[in-house]
């Protein structure tokens, strides 16, 4: 393969591409012919085309250069040139497409279809041949590109080739070279790059570029050259395929090319070309034995696959690792890009599409992961499953090209198959088996639909299976994607009633799903035309559809509505579906209706920009004011609307809420104007009528999927244009039956007319939190837009109050409503506040004998509310509290809160009203205490201690329940309550009957009660004599424990009894004796439980805890000295346990050191 492929000595030498080197023989023809840089003129005036320039392009896009050799034996130059110009792409979207992750070029349609209005038999859509515009015609602007970043390659590429950075470009043959400089920057100096591309057919078929890029993408270097190409083609040097220019020269000019080409480049040439040399001296040499040479610039074999450059590896490396990074580092969205990408090859019916896919797909079946998720029996993520969701759909798409090859569809079915019946293959539905239709069961044209029911496993591939045996050879089919004016010449004419509607506009009865697959086929691939016709028959066929089921329903509205419910529904929803059908059909027809803004461009920086639509009227339609943008919100509202029971399993119902969610914000960017909002009014009105056949209807089924989003859009939209029908849809979807304790006895259904019988089943709703909050969503929505009116505020809280079983969510619309009713800067709007007071109640009510760990956060915040409405309010609460609130959220919480300093501030209340504020409370309080006076009672005399009568009361219901009930440290805080508040006696009394319910061993000399026992001794010693001897005999019966015994003594002998100084009571000031009562039945106590304790921790003691025994013993001594004779007891002790003990040497050893 010669390497020199210049006529200037001085141009570099680039490495070529790896082209197809096809044998060429052909002498090259001699005449004349253009000069070196023909192309288009550049002349402001146009000519018409010549006739060769006509044939060579048509000729240059559809046939391999071989051919025309093979077919031709003599084809002159000028020929040759030509059909060698025009081979080269002419379109700059195509180059966009493959070096960028999104390319939308504005205004520009896809490729042209034929078969257009009126031509009924013009079969399977055809391309009119793709790229047929000339090379300025077709080219992308610098600001045409939507999508594309400023550091994406297109963008990169425009920037060089607009800063005349491209030059030295050649083009030899089949092949373009050229340099192209990459300007310095802060961090790296200028960079000249070598580039080559080869090409065939229009299409670049090999790359190569000195900057290494290793991409899927082309590199900004091959674009800034192809656009050089396809902008300035008059400045491109061209010559035929090199074999023809060696064919021209004689023995000598050869050899002093060749040896002028080693000399230039000897150290890269000088092996190959001395290898080549010895095997053509060899007569038995291989080279020998094939006839002619190979010449990489002659184009492609005719046997060579005639497509777009695709670095297989790459896209299979890239795949890989944005999979191995499980989602993070916007992996999912570059994996998402890529899906986008192949969506794009196939609108430009660019054959890569369908191997970019094929590639993607290995790799996702190769994922670790599924072999390890299948072996744990966990689910996949939900980035993973979204992701499979979208391949196995593109899958549908491609084996549902129009276009496709009997060969092409064999091959993908092998290959669909294989990965399907792979034990990692993702099922349909997630974990669980499905029951939904096979894609084809309502097709003619197969004879199994029947069994392929019964298949236990659907995975991800299935419906791609099944798509691969649907075909587009019906007659009806052709005609409707082929005309726009296509309808019945009678209306009443024997045997098309199912092929045209009443009005004789042509229908398509299929499975929807599978119909809109097609709609989506046809549209991916560029049929766009045709994809509205297909689309337009659906939407008659559901039209007639809804009319039919509507009447059935007229027909049994009594006998449903007597029953209340009803089994029949859809067990197959389009909402959520694998397919999409719904969101297929929006977009195919509001993608026409779009307006291209072509001043605004995505440079990826900021948020996009919302579409912005216009009305385009349907073609053929007798309806002169029906427009496709019409249509979408029709058939989308349509879809929403069905009633669907919901499936099984919960990735099958988080699809339900998600596909939902992102159909709703569809129709949100649609801007309502008077036709869209007649459509929306009339679609709305049959929904609400439709009975069991629509989720809106008056029955629906138990397990009917909530129409709770779908509601609040429409609530949303129709509310400034009607609003009596607004809040109809919203009070009619705000029902979550599910949740209905019991369900009434149900309706048998009707089967024959395109509905199911719902298997009996206990319902798991996996998503129902999810729904319930969009229930919420939906009263809240409406609660706050009938702010201000009474009637309607009453309606919408009667329908919380039945439909919404969440306390929780109940409690969140009140405050809601209290948020909305309270504005900062208005005054408060007291209808509003009076739902959310009623609210507020209901959650009470709900959780009052239920766990909630927000429950004292809902207490504080009723009261809250009450307060806002008035006095009335609160004093309501404060007297049927019991219905309400705990006795202890009652007098804690409630009627603390309502007795506070702010409280009677915010209401501005008189002295009357204070006090009947006052009243109520201590009311409540007395009745807390009496219900549960081991928590209220100390509130209650908190509450009552202004009241004499009451506060009596409180303290005579703590005495009464004291010997019950209440456990000492009850007690003991409320004594400390008196004692604080300057009842001393009463404080004693509680005191003591605290210390009958306490009882202190020997060992718990930590015990939490001991400060509370020393207190109430504390007490009594400060009261008097009296009062300590007879608390003393409570303390020796209910404290063993030695060490508190003897703090107490101690205590009780520092000071005289009596200092409190109650009135009426002589005190002497003498210190008491311990050889007296009542402190010598204390001191006795304390010895005889010193004496015990020691015996007790000397039967297990071990020697660590020999030094704290002893000092112990030295506490003991001290108490022990307190007795007249306590000397002697203490030795004759100490000898006790020297005798008893004396196993313990080391032990009474220390005994002996310390004590003698």
């Amino acid at each position: 393969m010669a390497e020199g492929r210049r006529e200037q000595p001085s141009h570099p030498l680039l490495p070529l591409p790896p082209p197809s080197k096809r044998p060429c023989l052909r002498p090259a023809p001699r005449g004349p012919g253009p000069g070196h840089g023909s192309g288009v003129s550049n002349s402001c005036y146009r000519s018409p085309e010549s006739l060769l320039d006509c044939a060579a392009k048509a000729v240059a896009e559809k046939w391999a250069f071989e051919r025309v050799e093979e077919r031709f034996e003599r084809i002159p130059e000028p020929v040759q040139r030509r059909i060698v110009y025009w081979s080269f792409p002419r379109n700059e979207k195509e180059i966009c497409m493959y070096s960028s992750f999104q390319c939308r070029v504005a205004g520009e349609e896809a490729p042209t279809v034929t078969g257009g209005s009126g031509s009924a038999g013009s079969g399977v859509p055809t391309a009119a041949g793709g790229g047929s515009t000339s090379g300025t015609a077709a080219s992308v602007g610098a600001t045409g590109v939507v999508g594309a970043g400023d550091g994406l390659p297109f963008r990169r590429g425009i920037k060089l080739l607009e800063t005349g950075c491209v030059e030295s470009v050649l083009q030899v043959g089949f092949h373009l070279s050229g340099t192209v400089t990459e300007p310095a920057s802060s961090s790296e100096s200028e960079v000249i790059y070598k580039v080559a591309i080869s090409f065939d057919r229009c299409k670049i078929t090999s790359v190569t570029c000195g900057c290494g890029n290793r991409d899927i993408f082309y590199c900004a270097h091959v674009v800034a050259l192809s656009l050089y190409r396809i902008r300035k083609p008059e400045q491109v040097k061209l010559r035929l395929p090199i074999s023809e220019t060696l064919f021209q020269m004689n023995r000598d000019q050869l050899q002093k090319l060749v040896q002028y080409l080693i000399t230039a480049h000897h150290t890269e040439v000088l092996p190959t070309a001395q290898k080549l040399a010895d095997e053509i001296l060899s007569s038995n040499s291989e080279i020998n034995l094939v006839h002619g040479a190979p010449d990489p610039t002659a184009g492609a074999s005719i046997d060579d696959d005639n497509c777009w450059h695709l670095d297989e590896d790459q896209v299979r490396e890239q795949v890989k690792q944005f999979l191995s990074q499980g989602g993070y580092y916007g992996s999912g969205k570059q994996l998402i890009s890529m899906f986008a990408k192949v969506r794009e090859m196939l609108r430009m019916r660019d054959s890569n599409g369908a191997r970019m896919l094929t590639l993607i797909t290995e790799q996702f079946m190769a994922d670790p992961r599924l072999s390890l998720w299948r072996q744990q029996g966990t689910g996949m993520t939900d980035k993973c499953r979204l992701l499979w969701d979208e391949l196995g759909a593109l899958w549908v798409c491609v084996v549902l090209n129009p276009h496709c090859k009997s060969e092409e569809k064999s091959s993908w079915l092998k290959q669909l198959k294989k990965w399907s019946d792979m034990d990692v293959c993702p099922l349909e539905d997630g974990n669980y088996g499905s029951d939904l239709p096979n894609i084809t069961n309502a097709l003619p044209q197969r004879n199994n639909a029947q069994e392929s029911l019964s298949q236990p496993r659907r995975t991800v591939f299935t419906r791609a299976v099944e798509a691969c045996e649907l075909h587009w050879q019906d007659s009806h089919l052709q005609r409707i994607i082929s005309s726009d004016f296509y309808i019945s010449p009678s209306y009443r004419r024997e045997g098309e009633s199912l092929l045209f509607n009443p009005q004789g506009l042509p229908l398509w009865l299929d499975h929807v799903p599978t119909a809109c697959a097609r709609v989506d086929a046809l549209r991916s691939h560029g049929y766009s035309r045709e994809a509205l016709r297909l689309a337009v028959a659906i939407i008659n066929t559901l039209r007639l559809q809804q009319q039919r089921q509507m009447d059935i329903y007229k027909l049994q509205k009594k006998e449903l509505l007597q029953r209340g419910t009803t089994s029949t529904t859809n067990l197959e929803g389009w909402v959520g579906h694998p397919l999409d059908p719904i969101g297929c059909l929006f977009t195919t027809l509001a993608e026409i209706c779009q307006v291209d803004d072509d001043s605004c461009m995505d440079s990826g920086d900021g948020e996009p920009r919302p579409p912005v639509f216009h009305h385009v009227p349907v073609w053929g339609s007798p309806d002169a004011g029906e427009s496709y943008l019409t249509l979408a919100l029709e058939v989308t509202l349509m879809g929403m609307g069905q009633q669907r029971i919901m499936p099984e399993g919960l990735y099958a119902q988080d699809k339900v809420c998600r596909n939902e969610e992102q159909i709703v914000a569809k129709l949100q960017e649609l801007e309502l104007d008077g036709l869209l909002v007649q459509s929306l009014r009339k679609q709305v009105i049959q929904l609400l009528e439709a009975g069991p056949f629509s989720g809106l209807g008056e029955v629906i089924h138990r397990e009917s999927v909530p129409m709770h989003a779908f509601a609040k859009y429409l609530f949303s939209a129709l509310l400034p244009h009607d609003a009596d029908l607004a809040y109809k849809v919203a009070l009619r979807a705000i029902r979550l039956p599910v949740l209905e304790s019991s369900a009434r006895s149900a309706d048998v259904g009707h089967p024959h007319h395109g509905i199911s019988i719902a298997p009996s089943r206990y319902p798991r709703w996996f998503t129902l939190g999810h729904l319930e909050s969009q229930q919420c969503e939906l009263a809240s929505t409406m609660l706050t837009a009938a702010k201000g009116d009474m009637l309607r505020l009453r309606t919408v809280l009667e329908a919380i109050q039945k439909n919404i079983h969440s306390s929780s969510l109940i409690f969140k619309l009140a405050q809601d409503a209290f948020k909305i009713a309270t504005p900062a800067d208005s005054p408060p709007d007291l209808t509003l506040l009076n739902v959310a007071l009623e609210l507020g109640l209901q959650v009470m009510r709900m959780t009052l004998s239920t766990l909630n760990w927000r429950r004292r956060e809902m207490v504080r915040w009723l009261v809250t509310c009450a307060t806002e409405v008035g006095l009335r309010s609160l004093v309501s609460i404060l007297q049927s509290w019991y219905t309400l609130f705990t006795p202890t959220e009652a007098t804690s919480i409630v009627a603390a809160t309502a007795m506070s300093h702010s409280t009677i501030l915010r209401l501005s209340l008189d002295y009357s009203q204070r006090e009947e504020l006052a009243n109520c409370a201590r009311t409540l309080a007395l009745q807390c205490a009496m219900k549960d006076p081991q928590n209220c009672t100390l509130s209650a005399l908190t509450l009552c201690e202004k009241d004499h009568i009451a506060f009596e009361t409180a303290y005579q219901i703590v005495i009464d329940a004291a010997s019950t009930g209440m456990t000492y440290s009850q007690l003991f805080t409320i004594a400390r309550y008196m004692e604080h508040r300057g009842y001393p006696l009463r404080s004693f009394k509680l005191a003591s009957l605290a210390m009958t319910h306490l009882n202190l061993a020997y060992n718990q000399d930590t015990h939490p009660a001991i400060n509370d026992v020393l207190w109430a001794c504390a007490l009594s010693h400060s009261l008097g004599k009296n009062e300590l001897a007879a608390i003393i005999p409570l303390v020796v019966k209910s404290v063993h424990c030695a060490t508190v015994l003897s703090d107490i003594l101690r205590r009780c002998t520092m000071t005289a009894p009596g200092l409190a100084g109650i009135p009426g009571r002589r005190t002497s000031g003498k210190l008491m004796s311990t050889d007296k009562a009542p402190l010598r039945q204390l001191l006795d106590s304390t010895i005889s439980a010193f004496i015990n304790t020691t015996h007790s921790r000397l039967t297990h003691i071990s020697p660590r805890h020999y030094g704290e025994f002893i000092e112990f013993l030295s506490k003991a001594r001290e108490t022990f000295l307190l007795a007249q004779d306590g000397h002697i007891q203490f030795a004759q002790f100490i000898d006790n346990l020297k005798q008893i003990y004396k196993g313990k040497k080391k032990l009474m050893m220390l005994v002996r050191e310390r004590f003698g």
